[in-house]
């Protein structure tokens, strides 16, 4: 059941992350879980482990994460965009 929680929180998570920075993760909800889970993973890497937690996410670093995340993806995917052009 934590499983199942895990990618419902990190899909969440991707999916605000993308709704903030304006840009969409290519791959759907399952680019929305792992963006999630990854940024997850840097946030708390970096910032350290604070705010609510959520099954094994704070959600604060979490979102922070995801979002620089999901910015680096799409400046990537413009890059690749511009060179195919």
């Amino acid at each position: 059941m934590n499983f199942i929680w895990y990618l419902i929180i990190g899909g969440i998570i991707g999916w605000l992350a993308g709704v903030i920075v304006g840009k969409d993760i290519p791959g759907g909800i399952i680019g929305n879980i792992v963006a999630g889970i990854i940024g997850s993973w840097i946030g708390s890497a970096f910032l350290g482990n604070w705010g609510w937690e959520i099954s094994n996410f704070y959600i604060f670093p979490a979102l922070i994460g995801s979002v620089v995340l999901v910015f680096i993806v799409s400046l990537i995917m413009k890059s690749f965009r511009k060179a195919t052009d």
